[in-house]
C-alpha cells in the first residue's frame, strides 16, 4: 500500500507539472504573441513527445524496474519544467514543450507498478484509482497554477515574469518525489529487481507477436478517445472558456480544474464497476462495459461542443467527464490480461494510444476555419465510432487461470507470511 500510494503521488506531480502551463496559456499567448495556429502546435507537442516516451518506457519498466525508471524520468524531465521559463519566442517554448511532454510517460510507470502489486482480482480497481488520483494532478494544477500565478503578480512581478517563476515549483515537487520513490518503494512484493535477482532475460525474451493481437489496438483506441480526450481538454478547456464565454483566466482555469477533479472518485468507479463486471460475465462483460462508456462519453461531447450558456457547458462537461474518466479505468482492467509476460510493452502500446488520440485532436483545435467548438463535435462522433470497435471485440482468449499469476506456486510458499497477506 506504501508503493501504491506514492505512486499515485508521483503520477500526481509529473500531471501537475506536464499541464502547468494549460491554465496559464492566456497569458503566454498574449506575452509571446502566439496565434492560434501556433497555440495548437504547443498543444499537440505536449502530448505527441509523450507516445515516444510511453512506449520506451513502457520496455524499460520490464527491465530497469518501475523504481528506477520512475527516478530517472522524474529527475530529467524535472529540468525542461523549471527552465520552460527561459523561454522568449514561440519556436524555444516549442521546444521546451516537446521536452516536458515526455513526463507524461510515468502513467504507465504507474500501472505498471500498481499491477505487479496487488492480486489478478482487484487489478482493475488498484490501476483506476492510482490512474485517477494521478490524474486528478490535471485538474488541480488548473486550479492552483492561476493561483500561484496572482500570487507572484502581487508580489510585484509583471505577468510575464510571474507565469516562468510559477513553473519552477512543480518542477521542485518532481525532485522531491524522485526522493520518496526512490527511498521508500519496491519493485515488486518480495523486492527490487536486482535483490530478487530479476533480469528480463530470465523472464523469457518479449514476445513481439502480441503486436498482432488485435485487442491490443483496440485498447490502443479505445484509450485514444478517453484519454486522448481528456488531456486535450486539460489543454484547451481554459481557452476555450475564456475566448468562447468571455470568463477570467483565474475562472476558466477553476472551471477547468473541475473536470479534472472528477478523477478523485470517476476513474476509479470504472475500474471497480470493470472487476465487478469481471468476475460474473469475465472479459467479455468489460469490454461491453467499455463500449458502453465510451458511447455515452462522445454522447455527452456533442452536447458539449452545441452548449450556448456557461451553465449548460459545465452541466454537459461533468456528464462527458464521468463517462470519459470511467473509460479510462475500464479500459486499465483490461490490459494486463492482454500479456502477463510483457504488461510494460502491452501498457505502453495502450498508453501511447492516449496520447496519439491528443496529439491527433490538435491538429483540430489548431485549424483556423473551424472553432472549438465544432472540434468538441467531430471528437465526439468519433469516440461513438470507436465504441462500436470496441462492442465487436472479442477480449476473451482461452487461457489457464496460472497465467495471470505473478509467482510460481513454489515461490508463494516461501514467502514470509506478512508478504502474502
Amino acid at each position: 500500500m506504501r508503493t501504491f500510494h506514492i505512486t499515485w503521488m508521483m503520477f500526481f506531480v509529473c500531471f501537475f507539472g506536464w499541464f502547468g502551463l494549460a491554465p496559464l496559456m492566456p497569458t503566454i499567448r498574449e506575452d509571446l504573441g502566439l496565434s492560434k495556429g501556433q497555440v495548437g502546435n504547443l498543444i499537440i507537442a505536449s502530448v505527441s513527445s509523450t507516445i515516444i516516451a510511453r512506449l520506451i518506457i513502457g520496455r524499460l519498466c520490464d527491465t530497469w524496474g518501475p523504481r528506477i525508471t520512475a527516478v530517472r524520468l522524474l529527475v530529467i524531465g524535472a529540468i525542461p519544467v523549471m527552465l520552460v521559463g527561459l523561454a522568449h519566442d514561440y519556436s524555444t517554448f516549442l521546444l521546451f514543450r516537446l521536452a516536458i511532454g515526455m513526463i507524461g510517460a510515468s502513467f504507465v510507470i504507474t500501472q505498471f507498478h500498481t499491477s505487479t502489486m496487488f492480486a489478478p482480482e482487484i487489478k482493475g480497481t488498484a490501476n483506476a484509482v492510482t490512474g485517477g488520483w494521478g490524474n486528478l494532478g490535471g485538474g488541480i494544477t488548473n486550479m492552483v497554477m492561476p493561483i500561484i500565478f496572482a500570487s507572484i503578480v502581487g508580489m510585484g512581478y509583471t505577468k510575464g515574469e510571474a507565469w516562468r517563476y510559477a513553473m519552477v515549483f512543480p518542477g521542485v515537487m518532481m525532485l522531491i518525489i524522485a526522493f520518496v520513490y526512490y527511498k521508500y518503494t519496491k519493485d515488486t512484493p518480495k523486492g527490487n529487481y536486482k535483490e530478487i535477482g530479476y533480469t528480463k532475460e530470465a523472464s523469457g525474451k518479449t514476445d513481439w507477436s502480441i503486436l498482432a493481437d488485435w485487442r491490443v489496438w483496440a485498447l490502443m483506441l479505445a484509450y485514444a478517445m478517453c484519454f486522448g480526450m481528456e488531456i486535450t481538454f486539460d489543454n484547451v478547456a481554459s481557452l476555450h472558456f475564456v475566448d468562447t464565454f468571455g470568463l477570467k483566466q483565474e475562472t476558466a482555469g477553476l472551471l477547468a480544474g473541475i473536470f479534472g477533479a472528477m478523477n478523485l472518485f470517476a476513474r476509479a468507479i470504472g475500474g471497480i464497476v470493470a472487476d465487478k463486471v469481471g468476475k460474473s460475465y469475465g472479459m467479455k462483460g468489460k469490454g461491453f462495459l467499455l463500449a458502453a462508456m465510451l458511447l455515452l462519453e462522445g454522447i455527452g461531447l456533442t452536447f458539449f461542443a452545441g452548449s450556448t450558456s456557461v451553465t449548460m457547458a459545465v452541466i454537459y462537461m461533468l456528464t462527458f467527464a464521468m463517462f470519459l474518466k470511467m473509460s479510462n479505468g475500464a479500459t486499465y482492467a483490461i490490459v494486463p490480461f492482454i500479456n502477463k509476460k510483457n504488461g510494460g510493452l502491452v501498457g505502453g502500446i495502450v498508453g501511447a494510444g492516449g496520447n496519439i488520440g491528443g496529439m491527433l485532436f490538435g491538429f483540430l483545435f489548431k485549424s483556423e476555419s473551424i472553432t472549438y467548438g465544432e472540434a468538441f463535435n467531430y471528437i465526439g462522433y468519433a469516440v461513438i465510432a470507436v465504441s462500436a470497435i470496441i462492442l465487436v471485440t472479442k477480449f476473451s482468449k482461452q487461457q489457464k487461470s496460472e497465467d495471470f499469476i505473478t509467482e510460481k506456486p513454489e515461490e508463494i510458499k516461501k514467502l514470509p507470511a506478512e508478504s502474502l497477506v
